[in-house]
């Protein structure tokens, strides 16, 4: 297995300004990249992880203890952070992070239907294993009105040929359902025109982003966590959030304005940090990535 390569890493980390006795938040555990740079960098800190996703978290775990480090990690989404916090019972945090990408495991061997270039189930959870309540990419792409389906995938995905898409999604459902990812991936295909196949991105590209964020809550949940990684974080603290694409770091900008506005926290990098050339060229996926850092004042 190939564990994902962890985004600015080093800018993460060195913007955190973390200090022996610190008490790391982990809030995207994911395989463990970002925790494991903090052990090597600081063994004193104590390290505490949440994730949705109890097959990165049990990654995460064995690749720390291996190093000698003894996390404290919880299962769970981190729009529920104020609970996680309460479970894990062991201070308050003083640096907590989030990376908001997705992470390579989960695409290339979750068989969760994410990546459209394998015929995987649509579920598209980040849960390891959907609940019977869980809305599904299946649910979104078999049962949604047409209408609604155009909405989330220009909302979410941006993009311009949403409803095309999303006609030819139900034009094609009325053949019998839509099952896998690679099956829905060509369906988007068929609905394109040709000079848009060969674009700088898949074709799909966006209309998974869109299903996916829909299925996961993703922009409510990081509304919902900014505020209690806020409000858990000890006064003097910081938050560093990297995200990958707009929407993500309009919410982040957004709410980091508002809670400056009210006094509650410094901005401490007016524009995003973003990955260096030599970052890109050895891993492409974080020329899109963004981080900002706050510091709590009160």
């Amino acid at each position: 297995m190939n564990l994902h390569r962890s985004v600015l890493l080093k800018e993460a980390i060195e913007a955190l300004s973390l200090e022996p006795g610190d008490i790391y938040l982990d809030a995207t555990l994911g395989t463990g990249g970002h925790a494991e740079e903090v052990f090597r960098r600081l063994p004193t800190v104590t390290i505490l992880g949440i994730d949705l996703d109890e097959t990165m978290m049990e990654i995460a775990r064995q690749r720390l203890e291996l190093l000698g480090a003894h996390p404290k990690l919880v299962v769970s989404n981190f729009r529920h952070l104020d609970k996680a916090l309460q479970t894990l019972d062991s201070g308050v945090p003083t640096k907590i992070l989030f990376d908001l990408g997705w992470n390579t495991v989960q695409f290339e061997e979750g068989e969760r239907g994410f990546s459209f270039q394998k015929d995987e189930p649509l579920v598209m959870t980040f849960a390891s294993t959907a609940k019977p309540e869980d809305t599904t990419a299946y649910d979104v792409v078999n049962s949604w009105q047409e209408e609604n389906i155009a909405d989330v995938i220009y909302a979410y995905g941006e993009e311009r040929l949403s409803r095309q898409i999303a006609k030819a999604i139900v034009e094609a459902r009325e053949e019998g359902p839509i099952k896998t990812s690679l099956q829905l991936a060509e369906i988007v295909k068929g609905a394109v025109p040709i000079w848009y196949k060969f674009g700088r991105i898949h074709p799909a590209t966006r209309t998974f982003q869109a299903l996916r964020i829909v299925v996961n809550d993703e922009l409510q949940a990081l509304e919902e966590g900014l505020k209690k990684a806020l409000e858990a974080l000890k006064v003097g603290g910081k938050i560093a959030v990297i995200s990958f694409h707009s929407l993500e770091d309009r919410i982040v900008k957004n709410f980091f304005k508002l809670k400056e506005a009210e006094e509650r926290l410094e901005i401490i990098n007016k524009k995003p940090i973003t990955a260096t050339e030599e970052e890109i060229a050895e891993n492409p996926r974080s020329r899109s990535a963004k981080m900002r850092i706050i510091k709590k004042t009160k």
